[in-house]
């Protein structure tokens, strides 16, 4: 099992890694998924606009894309990119933290994985409720 950090275009100081890979590894195994490879990458606006229009063919903004590249049912191995900066300005415009939204990004992704997606109303509040089940186990803030 390996989660791994990386940047791409920004930074990004995390406090406790190895408590968000624990996190993040309990999080799947409590929706059945044991996690093989996990990459998440930092990066800026621009760098996730050009992913999106080149892999996606969206002409937006977004604050994360998610690849699978799992080969078997209950076993992760995919990639989350996740622009810093519109964590920072969503985490502004909600009043939150940037550690929180952050969290809140990188569940959301691992959710996606996991197999949930956020096309309808009722898919997006299920994954919001996830989101905020895991959020509240966090042990390390």
């Amino acid at each position: 099992m390996a989660i791994r950090f990386y940047t791409a275009d920004r930074s990004c100081t995390l406090k406790s890694r190895i408590k968000i890979k624990e996190w993040l590894t309990e999080a799947a195994e409590q929706e059945g998924f044991g996690i093989h490879f996990l990459s998440i990458i930092f990066c800026s606006d621009e760098y996730l606009y050009h992913m999106n229009v080149k892999f996606l063919k969206h002409e937006t903004y977004t604050d994360i894309i998610t690849f699978d590249q799992s080969t078997s049912k209950q076993i992760i191995d995919g990639e989350l990119y996740i622009s810093i900066d519109r964590i920072r300005d969503n985490a502004k415009s909600l009043g939150l933290t940037f550690t929180n939204e952050l969290h809140r990004v990188i569940v959301h992704g691992l959710l996606h994985l996991c197999g949930y997606t956020d096309k309808t109303t009722n898919n997006k509040n299920s994954m919001t409720g996830k989101e905020d089940f895991y959020l509240s186990l966090r042990k390390f803030l």
